[in-house]
Order: structure tokens, then sequence, then C-alpha cells
């Protein structure tokens, strides 16, 4: 391991384009991460970023707010309730296969396709088999501990408290209708209203679309009707989107209706996948990468955000050593005096880089389905299959 190296406060104040003086000041307001004192002097780390202005500092956090709320605008969450108990006799298996995957990798998929991001799912009977059966598909994990003793519009509620201010609208989404189209899902995100349901020749169906400003009365709700008594009580009416899908509701207890219509549904499930991910020998970044950032951000814990992700503290430290080393800047700053189970955070260079990748990752993403769609027209009327 590289043994630290130090500075000393003339060779900071002229890295930093600032006077002796200031980063006197620095110091002794302990501003500086890994500072440390020897008699009368001081030694700061080699890599210490300057301190920001504090002043400053409220105006950029004011404007990150807006930029946070400009984000949040428009971004569609998810939230699969797959918590129940189930067997033999009763229940619905997350595991169950409909066609070549199981229900809870169908529904995720949907989702992706669809630009829903993020996915919550929350879990709670073999919630340890779930999150492995999923670590691969960049979902969040929320545990409900009282799944035995619990509804599902309590686990829905979980979900909807870790996504209301992160999301714009919020789908919902149990394993019984798991044969949405990602049309269905694109053209239920265009609409305008506090409660989507799709219909199918006048028949309500699943999944909802939930408006983010409804949802703090949905889940301070305290009966006992579940979602039907939690809108009620919020006076919130529900607004039905006719749509040309028979999937919203297609239910596994017709497990055979759900197979006959497997070839037709699939064909519209076919698109482009793109993994992006970024490397020098080898890749370094990615979207569990991205999504580790993303939750350590939300919870300035890196213990919390892997408890989300259902991976070991040791994972996420290599994680973002290996990031770190490959960028060459500090990526997570834990704060003063801390370690690293206690709180941290982004720094300002690990912020810009989640945006940067962010960002990066939808063009290419958005490039890539009109592309593909382009292209594969053209393909189908040359084979003649339109």
């Amino acid at each position: 391991m590289k043994e630290m190296e130090y500075m000393s406060v003339k060779e900071a104040a002229e890295k930093w384009k600032v006077s002796e003086r200031r980063v006197h000041q620095y110091c002794k307001e302990e501003r500086i991460p890994g500072l440390q004192r020897f008699g009368n002097s001081w030694a700061i780390p080699e890599d210490a970023l300057k301190p920001l202005n504090p002043r400053k500092k409220k105006k950029d956090n004011k404007k990150e707010l807006q930029i946070k709320k400009a984000e949040r605008k428009n971004r569609i969450g998810a939230v699969i309730a797959a918590a129940g108990k189930f067997n033999e006799d009763e229940g619905i298996s997350p595991f169950m296969k409909l066609g070549s995957i199981s229900l809870i990798r169908r529904i995720v998929l949907i989702f992706r396709q669809a630009q829903v991001d993020p996915i919550v799912v929350i879990t709670g009977y073999q919630s340890f088999e779930l999150e492995h059966h999923l670590a691969s598909y960049g979902v969040i994990f929320i545990h409900n501990e009282n799944y035995e003793d619990s509804d599902k519009f309590t686990s829905l509620k979980l979900g909807l408290d870790f996504l209301k201010d992160k999301c714009d609208k919020v789908f919902f989404s149990s394993l019984g209708i798991p044969m949405v189209m990602p049309e269905t899902l694109r053209k239920m995100a265009m609409t305008d209203n506090m409660i989507t349901v799709p219909s199918f020749q006048q028949k309500s169906g699943h999944p909802l679309l939930l408006d983010s400003r409804i949802i703090p009365s949905l889940v301070e709700y305290q009966g006992t009707d579940g979602m039907q008594g939690a809108m009620n009580e919020a006076g919130w009416e529900k607004e039905f989107l006719h749509v040309d899908d028979e999937g919203v509701l297609l239910s596994v207890e017709n497990i055979s209706r759900l197979e006959d219509s497997l070839a037709e549904y699939n064909e519209h499930l076919l698109h482009p996948y793109v993994n992006i991910g970024i490397e020098k020998e080898q890749v370094f970044f990615d979207a569990r990468a991205k999504l580790l950032l993303f939750l350590i951000q939300e919870f300035h814990s890196v213990q919390s955000a892997c408890k989300q992700m259902a991976i070991s503290k040791g994972k996420a430290w290599d994680m973002i050593t290996k990031m770190e080393e490959e960028l060459g800047v500090t990526i997570v700053q834990r704060q003063q005096g801390g370690s690293r189970e206690r709180k941290t955070s982004l720094t300002a260079e690990g912020k810009l880089f989640l945006d940067f990748f962010q960002k990066y990752e939808e063009s290419v993403k958005m490039f890539a389905v009109q592309k593909f769609e382009e292209s594969y027209s053209e393909f189908k009327k040359r084979a003649n299959m339109e």
C-alpha cells in the first residue's frame, strides 16, 4: 500500500494559489481531511483538495438543489413488490419461469427497456436468494422486515418512501402481471395524471403509475384498506388510459394464457442491449459502480449503499479504490474523524463524474435505440417481414 505523502503550508498555498495565512486558517478550522499536526507545524496530505469557501458552498448547494430538482423532473422510477411468502399451494414465486427467464427478471427487463430507473425491489421471504438472483440487474433492494405480518401495500410504501424525492413518477408492480409491453409503460409515462391506470377493452389493469406529489399522502395512510383506501382518503381520482396491450390484464393465475401469448409478446420485447463501461486495462466503472455512487450520495454511507445493493463492504471499497486509482482523483470522501464504517460522501469530483457518466450513458442508450429501430425496420422490409 502506498505511503501517505504530505506537503507543508507553504507548498499548499502555492498549489492552491492562496496565501499561507489562508492555509493556516484552513488548518485551524480542521477543514482539510487527513490533516496532521506536529508541534507548531501542519502536515497536509499531498492529494488534499482546497477547502471550499463556505459562502460559495451555500450558493453551490442551492444550485445543486436546483439541478437535482430539474433532473428529477420526468424521471420515472418503479417499485416491484416481491416480499410475500410462496410455496406450491399459495403465493407467487419470483423465480417461476415464464418462457426462458423468471417472472422477476422479466419485469425488471421490461422496465429497463422502457427507460425506467431507478428500480426498487422489495424483498422479504427468501430475500438472500432473490438478491443473488438479481445481483447483476442494477436494482435497489429494500427489505421488508415484517413481510410475514404485512400486506403488499406495506411493501409498496417502503419503496415509495425511498423514491418520493428522486422521481417525478413511480410505477407500482407486483409479480402477478408480468407481461406488459414496454411501449405501454412509455405511453403511460407521457400522461400528466396523478394516478394513471392502463385499461384494455374497458377493463382496468396494471401497473399503476403514481405522480410523486401524491406519494406523501399514500405513505402516511394507516388504514386497513390498502392502496384503494389510501387513494380514497387522499381524494385522488384514477385516470384510465386505453392501451392496445392485453398484457395489462394477463395474470400469473392464468399461466396457460400467458404462455400462449408469449411468442407474440416477445416480438415486442426485441431491443438493443447496451452495457456501458469505462476501462483502461480493465473495466473500472459500469452500471453497478454508478449505482454504488448514487446510493452513497443518497445515504452518505457506504454500509447502507451495500445493503441496498446486496454486496459486501469489502467489494464496495475495492470498486471505489479502483475508480480512484484509474481516474486519479478522490471519489469518496470520509468526513473528518470518520472511518470506512462511518459517514461518507462523494467529493466534488465524485459528483461531477457521476453526473458525467449518467448523462453519457443516457445519450448513448438513446442513440442506440434510435439506430436499432431504424436498422431493424430496414431489415424487416428487406426480409418481407412487414
